[in-house]
This record gives C-alpha cells, sequence and structure tokens, in this order.
C-alpha cells in the first residue's frame, strides 16, 4: 500500500478523545508504517506529537463544542448555548473550504472521534466518513434537557449528523449501544518506558507505594489537600499539574500540565491511580490492570455508566467530589492499595479499530 492519507476530526472536549484517537493512528501505523494523518482539532499539537511522534499535519479547528467547562467536575450549560450558537448549523462555506482541503491533502477516508464537523466535510468531499464514540453529544445533552429546553434544536440536528455516518464504531464501556460496523474493547495508548524506568527518573523507591492523581485535560488546583499528603510519609504520588515544572517535594513528585512523561507509562508505574472519572483514564488504567479510585460526575450523563463497569470489570473504589476536594479521600487509601493488580490478556481496542479501518483502505 502507498502512502495512504486519512483525515482524523477529534473533539477537543478535555484529552479523552485526543487520546483515544492518538491511540487508534498509532494502532494503524503497526499495520501500515507508512501512513499520514492530517488532524483537525483544538486540541494541542504536543498532545499527538508526544503520542505519534510525527507524519502527520496539525490543522487547528474548532471541530466540536461538546460541553463547556468550569472545572473538571463542573459543567457550564449557558457557555455550551453560546458555542452551540456559533457552531451549529454548520457554515456552508467554511464546509466546502475544508471539503476542498481535504480533496487537495490526497484524504482517502474521515475518521471522526464524535466530531460532528468531520461527518459534514466528509459529506461534501464525496469520501466515507468513520464515526469513533462511546457517546455522541445528542445523548449527553438530553441529559439537561429537563432544565435548558433551549438544547433541543442542536440535538436534533447532532443526531441527524452523527446518523449520517458511513462506519459507525462503538468503544466500551459504551453509554447507547446501537447496532454498529464493530464494537471494540477499551481504546488506550501502550505504555511505552519500563516502570522501574519511570520510578528511576522520579527519583522514587521502587518498592513504595505510590499514587497517580489525574484529574484529565484540564487543570485542577490541588492545594485544598497538598499538605496533607506529607503526613503519608511511606506512601509517594505523582501529581501532573501540580506544577510548573517537575519538582520532587518529600513524598510528592510534581509535574507541569505537559511533562517529559507519557502518561501512559505514569499509569503503568503506579499502584494506584485516583482522579476523575473519563474515558482515557478509565482505559488506561484498565489495561494496565491497576486499581482506580475513580470521581464521578454527577451531572454529566456518561458519568454512571462509566461507573457500572469500572464497578464491575475493575478494581475500584468511588470517591465523591467532595471527598476528593477535602482530602477525606486519604482514609480510603490504604483500602484502594489493598487491591491487587489485574493482568490483562484481551486485545486492546485501539488495535480492533486499526483492523477495521485497514480493511476499508484495502
Amino acid at each position: 500500500m502507498t502512502e495512504p492519507r486519512l483525515a482524523y476530526f477529534v473533539s477537543p472536549h478535555g484529552y479523552g478523545h485526543a487520546a483515544r484517537s492518538a491511540a487508534a493512528m498509532a494502532a494503524l501505523r503497526q499495520y501500515i508504517p507508512t501512513v499520514r494523518f492530517e488532524i483537525f482539532t483544538q486540541a494541542p499539537p504536543w498532545f499527538f506529537q508526544d503520542s505519534l511522534g510525527g507524519s502527520f499535519g496539525y490543522h487547528a479547528l474548532m471541530s466540536d463544542v461538546g460541553l463547556a467547562q468550569k472545572t473538571s467536575l463542573v459543567e457550564d450549560i449557558p457557555e455550551t448555548l453560546r458555542r452551540l450558537a456559533n457552531f451549529l448549523p454548520f457554515d456552508q462555506v467554511q464546509v466546502e473550504g475544508l471539503a476542498g482541503q481535504l480533496k487537495q491533502l490526497r484524504c482517502r477516508l474521515v475518521i471522526c472521534d464524535i466530531a460532528p464537523l468531520g461527518i459534514a466535510v466528509a459529506k461534501a468531499a464525496g469520501l466515507p466518513a468513520v464515526l469513533v464514540e462511546n457517546f455522541t453529544w445528542d445523548w449527553i445533552y438530553e441529559g439537561y434537557l429537563a432544565d435548558e429546553a433551549r438544547l433541543s434544536p442542536y440535538i436534533s440536528d447532532l443526531r441527524a449528523w452523527f446518523a449520517a455516518a458511513d462506519y459507525h464504531i462503538q468503544t466500551e464501556p459504551v453509554c447507547q449501544p446501537q447496532p454498529v460496523h464493530l464494537t471494540t474493547a477499551p481504546v488506550s495508548r501502550r505504555s511505552r518506558t519500563p516502570a522501574e524506568e519511570i520510578r528511576q527518573k522520579l527519583d522514587l523507591p521502587a518498592q513504595a507505594k505510590v499514587v497517580l492523581l489525574t484529574m484529565g485535560g484540564i487543570p485542577w488546583d490541588y492545594n485544598t489537600f497538598l499538605g496533607r499528603l506529607a503526613g503519608q510519609a511511606d506512601i509517594y504520588f505523582i501529581i501532573p499539574g501540580g506544577s510548573e515544572r517537575v519538582e520532587r517535594r518529600d513524598n510528592l513528585a510534581l509535574l507541569p500540565h505537559h511533562s517529559e512523561f507519557y502518561h501512559p507509562d505514569l499509569v503503568n508505574a503506579v499502584d494506584a491511580v485516583i482522579g476523575k472519572l473519563g474515558y482515557s483514564t478509565l482505559a488506561e488504567a484498565y489495561h494496565a490492570g491497576i486499581p482506580f479510585g475513580y470521581i464521578p460526575r454527577p451531572h454529566f450523563r456518561e458519568s454512571e455508566k462509566l461507573a457500572g463497569y469500572v464497578s464491575q470489570r475493575m478494581n475500584s473504589v468511588a470517591i465523591t467530589a467532595a471527598q476528593f476536594e477535602s482530602g477525606k479521600w486519604l482514609s480510603r487509601l490504604p483500602e484502594l492499595l489493598a487491591l491487587p493488580r489485574v493482568e490483562r490478556h484481551e486485545p486492546n481496542g485501539a488495535d480492533q479499530l486499526a483492523r477495521f479501518v485497514v480493511g476499508l483502505l484495502n
């Protein structure tokens, strides 16, 4: 196969969609080393550079609205509505311009990780559109409809666009199972560096208990409980986004939001993960077999479905947002760290997804 070019439209909502897309792209490259990706998103380019290394084009584009966030755990519906009003219906001049760009780039296929604009562009360019999702925004917005009726026309628009995809892939944990072309296992990026090497780089004892705190792609203020972590002298904590630079302080390894440490490597190097219940953190902890102290989002419809999956399929402890913010979750730490690591033997959904796309290209 020559150098095939694929367009990938990625929702910029958090880093979960970017992580799932990067995992799929990396898996595709294992099957087709010459593949080139043209990525359309507002997720930062460094995220894809860290995951893929190169051989992709980056095109800054508002490909999706998703949900505006006040914090990692709290949505902003009024701001979401304001953004939706500027996003839908799609600007046909923009759609035609992007379609022309895909033709010029010689793209053969358009993959959309719940970015509906990509489906519209694929249709205008006469290219097949592949929808990858574990939820769609029409389903998410329905959860807010009782309190905000103005979401209704956007739900109808988005439902129609998602239904227009030529191929439909769902990735577990699936929120709304449907008859689709493929349902995969959880999709996650693979770790690359041995756990011992990560611990050495962070100056963490090889045999110590280590916990990763992660709130996804949205900044979080850990100062509400940071001082209390020093009291857990025999437990070490890695905290991405905990500092502007890499900093070792007592039993803390504080990292900047973007650091030299690849997130799946951090997950693989610890004894437990505590953080927001989001897709990519769940998938990475799942495939690493790491116990997960998960923080659900009470008003976000996906959260209940993810929580059900975690409680059934992973060694886990539920932590409320209030417990996390106050530091009361520390009392649950012995329970979480007593849970064993799980040995996984099933395929990564990224490989299943990649094989499906290779079949479309052949």
